[in-house]
């Protein structure tokens, strides 16, 4: 996540951009679709941007030419569906690029297909399988966040292979470097992001439970208990 500017070979990266678009437009429409016909949640989908541009803005040395983050998409997975996110991550990437030289314009297509398209669909797929083994919501979170940050560097790593495969062991042996050098900074990173995500949305869910209700995140039981848990904010207030 994140390649720098200019690190890929021209074809390579018009081809992630071409590979990546038509689901940032499916994204935008998804966005724009969220916004007027439940216009409540708005602040909800303001944060989950806010979110996802702040914590995948701290930069760890990583590999030449990329650098290891936390990514911040899988919370916006679980609140409004990974399309909404292809969109949101797209927008992210980009005022990165522009104003703190966090990736490039080149490789924005690359980037978003990484962050913004995997990671969002692994993340989510995670949240769905544990929430339908009725798992708690708290691990459904962790796991969703853990598994879009890890899918996202896999992802990264493959594209890092494809564009300099290794001169005796080609595509798989490159990748199999990039996901060494990757996995000692991002596995614990994924962990810290999993707890924080989990930390987040409990604070989420006790000053915005109906609005979470409406996105059907919670559960009967889940929206019941968020509700009380407002009420009774309201009440200490």
């Amino acid at each position: 996540m994140h390649i720098a500017e200019g690190f890929l070979p021209p074809l390579q990266a018009a081809a992630w951009t071409a590979a990546a678009a038509p689901f940032v437009v499916h994204g935008a429409t998804a966005v724009v679709r969220q916004v007027r016909e439940k216009p409540e949640t708005r602040l909800l989908l303001g944060a989950a941007g806010a979110f996802t541009f702040v914590l995948s803005a701290v930069k760890l040395p990583s590999v030449t030419g990329s650098s290891s983050h936390p990514t911040g998409t899988g919370l916006g997975a679980v609140l409004f569906r990974p399309p909404v996110m292809a969109f949101m991550g797209t927008v992210v990437l980009l005022f990165q690029a522009l104003l703190l030289a966090h990736g490039g314009l080149t490789t924005l297509g690359a980037n978003v297909f990484s962050m913004a398209i995997i990671g969002p669909w692994v993340g989510y797929g995670a949240w769905r399988g544990l929430r339908t083994l009725n798992a708690p919501v708290s691990v459904g979170i962790f796991a969703a966040m853990f598994c879009a940050d890890l899918a996202t560097y896999c992802t990264t790593s493959l594209q890092l292979a494809i564009a300099f495969p290794d001169a005796t062991s080609g595509i798989g042996g490159s990748l199999v470097k990039f996901l060494s050098v990757f996995a000692l900074t991002q596995i614990p990173l994924a962990v810290i992001e999993g707890l924080l995500g989990v930390l987040v949305f409990r604070t989420l869910r006790r000053i915005a439970g109906p609005e979470l209700a409406g996105l059907s995140v919670l559960t009967r039981h889940n929206r019941a208990e968020a509700q009380t848990q407002t009420k009774d904010s309201y009440v200490a207030s």
